[in-house]
């Protein structure tokens, strides 16, 4: 696990130096304190900082093959490494270390650009044949690694973090007020984007190859779980075999992500992921936090399954100093997400750090198997529909809006205000208007007619696009398609990624191995969400492993009170970051709105709390990187 960095020149005028490389790595040294290393050639300089977890005395990069006329930097897990090797070796290649990062370079020898389908793991790669003069950027199929960067005619920046780009002196700080309206919809900017114009993501199973005469860059998807291959003979396939398949997998793909030199663990919540996770492990060491507000406390269920499952089980009640945390976590939002759960993500990954260095985790699960509300959400709206309009939309739903929140996570006022608000944006959105925090109204009144004039994108464009790309699928998979290659990825994982490696400790995710990916996508949808209940398979196979009662519970997720946060311990900085004089003199918002939604949630008439942390996380940020 590492961090990675580089700079490839297409011009002799503006080669890098060894200088701005090791800058960009030094930003990077939370992700690899271990070691560091450095190669520049051609006008081509790579850069890491690395994490020691495979090999850790012969795992230093840059790695070379045998004529070191191919190097590579590297990010991530390459769990299949031991066949790939046994492969390689039969057909002549020499390795000099027994690190995975070494088979990159014999495959890409081998394979060419179909190298990276051929791995399973999660990665971001940076490599360079000095020999055809090209560099390769590649990122793993489901982008559990991040990579971004930054090209012109004359050079690309490449790196793991956005602020290891900016500290290569090449990157413009220029915001991206499109971008920005996207983040205040979704509390992410989805694809490829950025709040910066000059920076781009390399989107999950993609391929860059980078002609370093000409400059010239062309990206390739590798893998999609598109129209999942149906097998005719799984079409017979009765429930009990699908369940069978399922669980198999599942212990095949964590068993495969056990590898490491180093102590390892996992997160455990006492929920549906995390259950099946820990329990395909065998012996483990668990690790869960605890929360004084009991609605957002789930230690007790987690201690119930560590106890069932008999692992060595570490829970900690934390009382955290949120304002002493928000500085640190928000110098790691150089790439910002508005998800609350930045916080006890963090949390527990510090605490399990304390004595691992790699944990798994339970991610993925809901996008796989159909675990969100959201999903719910959509099947009851076409119900409510057939209510007819007079008590729908003339009685029950202003009624609804009338109520004020409660200060519990969830609750019966909570989840009807919810459900009545995604009822507001349009229909075409499907289960995601559940998702949506600024729709097309309400951006009209938050925005300056200065920066709506700068978003041509409307909200909804990324969520048209994947549902068009996701083919004839039905309404179900069509949905669980979008959040897999939208909400997972710019969400979810970066989440887990960046709070994970703040404190120097591997996450790895096993229930979003390729394998166990493409068999969830051939699943029948009726085994995930069906008659109101939702990962009803995956629910299945995790009650064959722990109390039942732990898996037929209402589904909390992990996240933290941010709309009283807001009203106490934030309240300061919700003060001063949206000041109604800085808003104004900024001229992206509108001041009147803000002031409103500032006062509606302080005088608990609304939870703007989605809103206004989005709002907190950006003013921070522009503040912050001096956009």
């Amino acid at each position: 696990m590492c961090g990675i960095a580089g700079i490839a020149s297409f011009s002799d005028e503006v080669r890098p130096t060894a200088a701005q490389v090791r800058a960009m790595c030094d930003t990077l040294i939370h992700r690899g304190p271990d070691d560091w290393g450095m190669d520049l050639q051609q006008g081509v300089g790579l850069g890491m900082r690395r994490l020691s977890i495979i090999d850790l005395s012969g795992g230093h990069q840059p790695i070379f093959n045998e004529d070191r006329s191919v190097r590579v930097v590297f990010n991530g897990e390459i769990y299949n490494y031991r066949e790939l090797r046994r492969e390689l070796e039969a057909k002549g290649h020499r390795f000099a270390t027994h690190s995975d990062t070494e088979v990159i370079v014999h495959l890409w020898e081998e394979s060419g650009p179909g190298f990276a389908d051929r791995l399973n793991g999660m990665f971001a790669i940076a490599l360079h044949d000095l020999k055809q003069r090209k560099l390769v950027l590649a990122r793993d199929h489901v982008g559990i690694k991040p990579l971004y960067y930054a090209a012109d005619r004359k050079r690309i920046v490449f790196g793991s973090e956005i602020k290891a780009l900016l500290a290569s002196g090449e990157v413009p700080r220029e915001l991206d007020v499109d971008a920005l309206g996207q983040f205040l919809a979704w509390e992410y900017v989805p694809g490829e984007g950025t709040l910066l114009k000059a920076v781009r993501k390399l989107e999950p199973a993609c391929l860059m190859e980078v002609d370093l005469d000409s400059g010239q860059r062309q990206i390739t998807r590798f893998w999609d779980v598109g129209q999942a291959d149906h097998n005719p003979r799984e079409s017979a396939h009765s429930d009990a075999r699908w369940l069978e398949l399922v669980e198999d997998k599942i212990r095949q793909c964590v068993q495969r992500q056990l590898v490491s030199d180093v102590p390892l663990g996992a997160f455990l919540s006492g929920g549906v992921d995390s259950s099946l996770v820990v329990a395909g492990m065998g012996q483990a060491r668990t690790f869960s936090i605890g929360f004084a507000d009991p609605t957002y406390n789930e230690a007790g269920w987690a201690e119930k399954v560590a106890r069932h499952l008999g692992t060595e089980h570490h829970c900690a009640q934390i009382e955290p100093k949120v304002v002493e945390l928000f500085d640190p976590l928000m110098n790691l939002m150089d790439d910002p997400i508005g998800d609350f759960s930045i916080f006890p993500t963090f949390l527990v990954s510090r605490y399990a750090r304390q004595e691992v260095t790699v944990a798994l985790s339970g991610d993925g699960g809901d996008e796989l198997f159909g675990g969100y509300e959201t999903y719910l959400a959509q099947d009851k709206s076409h119900r409510w529909q057939r209510v007819p309009a007079f008590l729908r939309s003339g009685l029950a739903e202003p009624a609804i809006r009338a109520l004020r929140p409660s200060a519990k996570k969830k609750g019966l006022v909570n989840k009807a205000k919810r459900f009545v608000e995604g009822l507001e944006h349009s229909p075409t959105l499907g289960h995601a208007r559940w998702r949506l925090f600024v729709g097309r109204a309400m951006r009209q009144s938050l925005f300056s007619p200065q920066a709506l004039g700068q978003m041509p994108t409307p909200v909804e464009a990324h969520i048209q696009a994947l549902a068009q790309r996701a083919g004839d699928r039905n309404e179900m998979d069509r949905a669980l398609y979008i959040d897999f290659h939208s909400y997972l990825v710019d969400n979810c994982l970066v989440k887990v990624d960046r709070m994970s490696m703040a404190t120097s400790l591997e996450s790895r995710v096993p229930l979003l191995d390729k394998e166990l990916v493409e068999l969830a996508f051939r699943l029948p949808s009726r085994l995930k969400v069906h008659q109101g209940k939702t990962k009803v398979l995956l629910k299945q196979a995790a009650a064959r492993q722990v109390p039942a009662e732990c898996i037929y519970r209402p589904k909390e997720g992990f996240s933290i009170p941010m709309k009283n946060w807001l009203r106490g311990e934030f309240a300061p900085l919700l003060r001063e970051l949206l000041d109604p004089r800085h808003i104004a003199a900024e001229g992206i918002f509108n001041a009147q709105t803000v002031a409103q939604l500032q006062d509606e949630h302080l005088r608990e008439k609304a939870n703007h709390s989605h809103i206004l942390w989005s709002l907190i996380v950006f003013e921070d940020w522009r503040r912050r990187w001096k956009v």
